[in-house]
């Protein structure tokens, strides 16, 4: 890890990142979405029949217009001042750190989508035929196609249209008896933003932020992975922001637990993020409270995306602390969430929305009092509670139990690099937890082939099993 990359850097990473899109883009295995010979016809025919039972997935076949040839827009995304080429590097992962690192990149949420397309090419139970298939993926990148209608103003009153396209190829022009089978609700897709940036009411005027197109009527019925979920929503399901660790092996994994659980603490608490600004806040308070108490608390200042791709501005100052704080900001989630799992550094939460009721297939919901604490922002704004105080309080034991659970989980809200060895690819990481969860939620909410309205289905039976 090192600081932000000089322009030559950038430029450099620029020009491998346009070799690496010319090859991405002719590359057969994108273009067809998965090979013709994804199915096993080498004599396991029976083996991959009983290790792939009710875990076959199909990809779709899209229309380059809806994943590849949006990546080629990279150094002129809306909103973004920078080149966002570089970051295309190692399919998605971004450039690495530095020369000489094994396993940490500069990576980009957006980058998700495609990185997620990459990763299920190497799944083992891929399909050729639809009809074989429990679940479908849509290779869609639709956070890169909602950029110009979040951010080009002339695009902010036309942001009901985004997905539109895709809904009639889907439904209407390519192979509809695909979608038809279960009416949509055996598809899933992936979306790096929050999902409030795609459930604008189409129907308000003048529009607010974000798009329509989780209000299509089609796909209300599918799975949306988004890096936040509304209240009670029906279509999405979180899953975790991608940090900048991706190791590709399991010593270089168990490596860096290593470190995390040795590593001494000084400090009680960190708060690594921006905001605070404004009337009375969470983000304030913490930070007042910060300032009055420097030999307890630690703030990394990450305002205007400073820390967006440089994991050593936060990593190391969170390896030297016990808690990191995680309030809300303009959404109650927040990827530090997942950097402080990985550096065994206790995540405190403000909201229910943060993480409890948010990430059920990664994080148990009924367990976070074993690993995280919660609380309330109204005590701390408003009542009078200190932060610090809270914290103190806590003996020393019951934070190393937190802790080793902190790193027990760590594994499974990390993303591995793509072509892992065979005993890291035995833990199951983001990406796996994630498609287990899609699958047990198709499961039991599509029902058999045909029935004509979704069934109705626990939420609590379609988190994480967290025995």
């Amino acid at each position: 890890m090192e600081n932000q990359p000089s322009s030559s850097f950038v430029a450099a990473f620029t020009l491998l990142t346009w070799f690496f899109l010319t090859i991405l883009l002719a590359s057969p295995a994108i273009a067809r979405s998965i090979p013709k010979n994804t199915e096993l016809g080498n004599g396991n025919e029976k083996k991959a029949a009983v290790e792939c039972e009710g875990r076959w997935i199909h990809i779709r076949e899209l229309p380059a217009r809806f994943n590849t040839e949006l990546l080629q827009g990279c150094n002129s995304f809306p909103i973004f001042t920078n080149d966002f080429c570089p970051f295309l590097a190692n399919h998605g992962l971004g450039p690495r750190t530095h020369n000489r690192s094994l396993s940490w990149y500069r990576t980009d949420s957006h980058y998700l989508e495609p990185f997620f397309h990459h990763r299920l090419l190497e799944y083992p139970c891929l399909t050729a035929n639809p009809a074989r298939a429990d679940a479908v993926f849509l290779p869609y990148y639709a956070s890169l196609d909602a950029l110009p209608y979040l951010y080009s103003p002339d695009f902010y009153n036309d942001s009901a249209q985004h997905g539109l396209n895709l809904h009639r190829f889907l439904v209407d022009e390519d192979n509809p008896q695909i979608w038809a089978r279960r009416s949509g609700h055996d598809h899933f897709v992936v979306m790096a933003r929050p999902a409030w940036d795609f459930s604008q009411d189409p129907d308000i005027y003048p529009p607010s932020w974000g798009t329509s197109i989780l209000h299509l009527p089609a796909f209300l019925n599918l799975t949306a992975l988004t890096f936040e979920s509304r209240p009670d929503s029906w279509q999405e399901h979180a899953i975790p922001h991608p940090t900048s660790f991706h190791p590709a092996s399991l010593a270089r994994l168990e490596s860096w637990l290593d470190r995390a659980r040795r590593s001494r603490r000084p400090k009680l608490m960190l708060f690594a993020g921006g905001g605070g600004g404004g009337g009375p806040n969470i983000r304030g308070s913490i930070r007042a409270e910060c300032e009055n108490r420097t030999d307890l608390c630690e703030v990394v200042d990450c305002s205007d995306g400073a820390c967006s791709h440089d994991p050593i501005r936060y990593m190391l100052p969170m390896l030297r602390s016990r808690f990191c704080l995680q309030p809300p900001g303009d959404t109650p989630a927040r990827r530090s969430t997942f950097d402080a799992i990985l550096a065994g550094c206790i995540p405190v939460f403000f909201e229910e929305l943060s993480a409890r009721r948010q990430y059920g297939w990664h994080l148990p919901p009924d367990k976070y009092e074993t690993f995280s604490l919660f609380i309330p922002k109204e005590d701390v704004v408003y009542g009078g509670v200190h932060v610090t105080d809270v914290l103190e309080a806590i003996n020393d034991e019951k934070v190393r139990r937190m802790r080793r659970r902190v790193l027990e989980l760590a594994p499974g809200v990390m993303y591995r690099r793509h072509g892992s060895s065979a005993g890291l690819r035995a833990r199951k990481d983001a990406f796996d937890l994630a498609v287990d969860g899609v699958l047990r939620r198709i499961k039991l909410r599509s029902g058999p082939v045909g029935l004509p309205e979704p069934l109705l289905f626990d939420e609590e039976k379609d988190d994480v099993d967290s025995s």
